[in-house]
C-alpha cells in the first residue's frame, strides 16, 4: 500500500493498479504508468542488477504519489519522476558506494567542453546493444553513466538532464563530454588493436 488507498502490485516487470482514490491518484497514473518502462531501463543501468532496479522503481513511485500534491502541473513531470529516482538510487547502500569513491572537484572546477551533437560514442549507445558497450558504459563512474544515458538513450534536452540531476547546464556538457571521452577510450582498450566497433560508429557517424 502506497498511500491514500492507492496499491501497485508487481506482475513481470510492471505495476499494476489495484485500487484507486479519485482524481490525484487518477491524474498521478496517467501521468506517471507510461515512464514506468524508460524509469526502469535507467533503474537497471545505475544499479546494475534486476532485482534492485525492480524495487527502485517501486519506492520511486511510492515517493512520487506520496509528494505528487508538491508537483506543479504544467512542469516537467518526467524530470520530476527521474530526479526522485536518482535520488533515492543516491541514498541507496548501492547509490552510496557508487558515489563513494567519485571525486567531482574536477569537473566542477574545470572549463566548460564543446558536446558534439552526434560522435561515434553516441551512436554506439543507441544503435548498439553489445555486451561490450554495455560492459563500458557499467564501467562508468555513475556521474558520467547517468548523463550518458539521459542523454543519448532517453534524448532528454541539456535543460532536462539539468533539472534531473540538480545541476547546471554547463556542468551537463562536461559529463557528457568526458564520458564519451571515457567511453571511447575504454572501447578502445577493450578491443585491443581490433577497431571494428568503433569504425562501424564511424562509419554511420558519416552518413547522417
Amino acid at each position: 500500500m502506497l498511500s491514500d488507498g492507492i496499491k501497485l502490485r508487481r506482475t513481470g516487470f510492471n505495476l499494476v493498479w489495484i485500487s484507486g482514490a479519485g482524481p490525484q491518484s487518477d491524474s498521478f497514473e496517467d501521468l506517471a504508468m507510461p515512464l514506468f518502462d524508460q524509469l526502469y531501463n535507467f533503474a537497471r543501468w545505475l544499479t546494475q542488477n534486476r532485482e534492485e532496479a525492480e524495487d527502485l522503481v517501486q519506492e520511486t513511485y511510492a515517493k512520487a504519489l506520496k509528494g505528487f500534491s508538491s508537483f506543479q502541473l504544467g512542469t516537467n513531470f518526467r524530470a520530476w519522476m527521474y530526479r526522485i529516482l536518482r535520488n533515492t538510487f543516491l541514498t541507496s547502500r548501492t547509490g552510496l558506494r557508487a558515489t563513494s569513491t567519485t571525486s567531482l572537484d574536477s569537473e566542477e572546477e574545470g572549463p566548460e567542453l564543446a558536446v558534439e551533437n552526434e560522435t561515434p560514442e553516441t551512436i554506439l549507445v543507441r544503435s548498439f546493444n553489445s555486451q561490450l558497450v554495455q560492459s563500458a558504459i557499467d564501467d562508468l563512474p555513475v556521474h558520467f553513466r547517468e548523463a550518458l544515458l539521459l542523454c543519448d538513450v532517453e534524448e532528454m534536452s541539456y535543460r532536462e538532464i539539468a533539472e534531473t540531476l540538480s545541476i547546471p547546464i554547463g556542468t551537463v556538457m562536461s559529463r557528457l563530454s568526458r564520458a564519451r571521452h571515457t567511453l571511447r577510450d575504454h572501447l578502445e582498450r577493450k578491443v585491443q588493436g581490433n577497431e571494428t566497433v568503433i569504425e562501424v560508429a564511424r562509419g554511420i557517424n558519416h552518413g547522417l
